[in-house]
């Protein structure tokens, strides 16, 4: 595993992320001096937080899996979990909404899972599910140790055993085909597969081996941590401050300062110069080539974007859980649209996620909180003007699509509502507009993904969704481990 070279004894952190703050804390349990500028006021990056009269929103992340990765990135400096965050197993994981009126329940027990699938779909379907969830288990298994959890440096380093037990257990077929060999009715081949679009492609596009994305939300189990995902980069910080960590918050990093091909540390827009010996960078990363290192990033394919729209209300929903999924009746022509022709959806699929169902604390007394996030292309691909007036009517469209979809009187409730949309996620300093990253096509994965550390400068680290293992809370907060190994060299834990 390739290292920094050199002595890297005090490490600045540019960016307070989920992986700058992962790191951080891995840093810090290893013995270094760590130091995190951020730009804002906060921690939180991506997970950051919006207040509006009272309500409080995610901006980012709203599905957490594996809260073991958190419990063992705070053990690194001796904390436990339970003394920082307060999570609550969020059941169902989703309800699914079909546009025949019907709903699925996604919970993560494999033997309830199986009765509400029969009780919808049948037997037979209830078989393949459980079929289907071995199958995952084994998936998740062969790739996390191999080729998530670890630094890969070259193509050859993907050469072990697990790669030909990955490549007989069909991970390298196309994911709709392997997940439709396990179930026939649509609802439940679409709610086992939606999920490669958080990897950046349609399901007919992406490799099996993103099945693992569907095991860790609808079988490992989808938790929410009072007060949101952002108290997780709360959480992350104050330990990491509790144990040596300096947060330099409200300063802004200009560029990286070098000498003789190494980092000497890093500037700030006042003309401070903080000392290093080595740098990890948490921005989005080809973000981070251009306006921190001065250099043209390798081109690359980028994830389609979303809006998100948040909404404060007056008015509740007996029939929604926590969060929700509702299906158009288009699949395939969907993705295409927003993937390949850099179109708006003509029939949309929408997550919604109700927060306030779970933790009132989140909206005032008697109100409730909304996140309604629908996928939209890319700047990349569909360059809309997005300041120009089409996001009051893309919100809109979106209020009516929820209301023909069950969500009766959800416009004349709404009481406050803040739209986000790919020319703020630009703004906000991602790629293409954005928050998804680079996608994970196969030349944009594992080593082929470009790496978490630099080319030439010896001594600088790349962390978050942009660099390995990719998108995604449980990556990033893998990627944090495996950017203080750069500078550590330890492997374990």
């Amino acid at each position: 595993m390739r290292l920094v070279s050199g002595p890297a004894d005090r490490v600045v952190i540019v960016g307070a992320g989920l992986g700058g703050l992962a790191c951080a804390l891995r840093l810090a349990g290893a013995g270094r001096e760590v130091t995190v500028v951020e730009r804002e006021a906060h921690p939180g990056g991506r997970a950051g937080r919006l207040g509006l009269a009272g309500y409080e929103f995610d901006t980012g992340p709203t599905v957490l899996t594996m809260p073991d990765l958190l419990a063992e990135t705070l053990g690194a400096v001796g904390e436990n979990l339970d003394d920082w965050l307060d999570l609550e197993r969020v059941d169902p994981a989703y309800r699914a909404h079909y546009p025949d009126g019907s709903t699925l329940d996604v919970i993560a027990d494999p033997d309830r899972m199986a009765a509400e699938i029969a009780s919808v779909c049948g037997g037979r379907e209830a078989d393949g599910y459980l079929r289907f969830v071995a199958w995952a288990r084994r998936l998740w298994h062969l790739e996390r140790a191999d080729f998530i959890d670890r630094n890969l440096d070259t193509p050859r380093d993907l050469v072990t055993a697990n790669l030909l037990r990955l490549l007989a257990a069909g991970g390298f077929r196309r994911l709709q085909p392997k997940i439709n060999s396990f179930f026939r009715d649509a609802r439940t081949r679409r709610i086992f597969s939606f999920q490669a679009m958080y990897a950046g492609l349609a399901p007919h596009d992406a490799l099996a081996l993103y099945a693992v994305i569907a095991y860790l939300d609808s079988v490992a189990g989808v938790y929410f941590p009072k007060g949101g995902v952002h108290a997780v980069a709360r959480a992350l910080a104050g330990a990491a401050e509790k144990h040596g960590v300096v947060f330099r918050y409200g300063t802004t990093v200009s560029g990286v300062a070098t000498r003789h091909g190494r980092a000497t540390g890093v500037l700030t827009t006042d003309g401070e110069h903080i000392p290093a010996d080595a740098v990890v960078l948490n921005p989005d990363l080809p973000v981070a080539y251009e306006t921190l290192l001065g250099t043209k990033p390798r081109r690359l394919r980028y994830s389609p974007s979303c809006v998100v729209l948040h909404v404060g209300s007056q008015q509740g929903y007996g029939r929604i859980a926590h969060h929700n999924i509702h299906f158009g009746r288009s699949w395939r022509g969907t993705f295409d649209e927003v993937i390949k022709r850099g179109e708006l959806m003509s029939d949309p699929s929408i997550l919604v996620t109700n927060p306030s169902r779970t933790d009132p604390s989140v909206a005032p007394a008697g109100r409730h909180s909304y996140y309604v996030l629908a996928p939209v292309p890319n700047l990349d691909v569909g360059p809309f003007d997005w300041r120009g007036g089409l996001a009051e009517r893309y919100q809109e469209d979106l209020v009516e699509t929820l209301e023909r979809r069950g969500y009766v009187g959800f416009g004349a409730g709404i009481e406050v509502s803040r739209m986000v949309t790919p020319a703020d996620w630009a703004e906000q300093g991602m790629a293409a507009g954005t928050p998804f990253a680079a996608a994970h096509s196969l030349f944009q994965t594992g080593p082929f993904r470009p790496a978490n550390v630099h080319p030439t400068l010896s001594n600088v680290v790349f962390v978050g969704s942009g660099t390995t293992p990719g998108v995604g809370v449980p990556m990033v907060i893998i990627s944090g481990r495996l950017a203080a190994q750069r500078i550590t060299g330890v492997v374990d834990g």
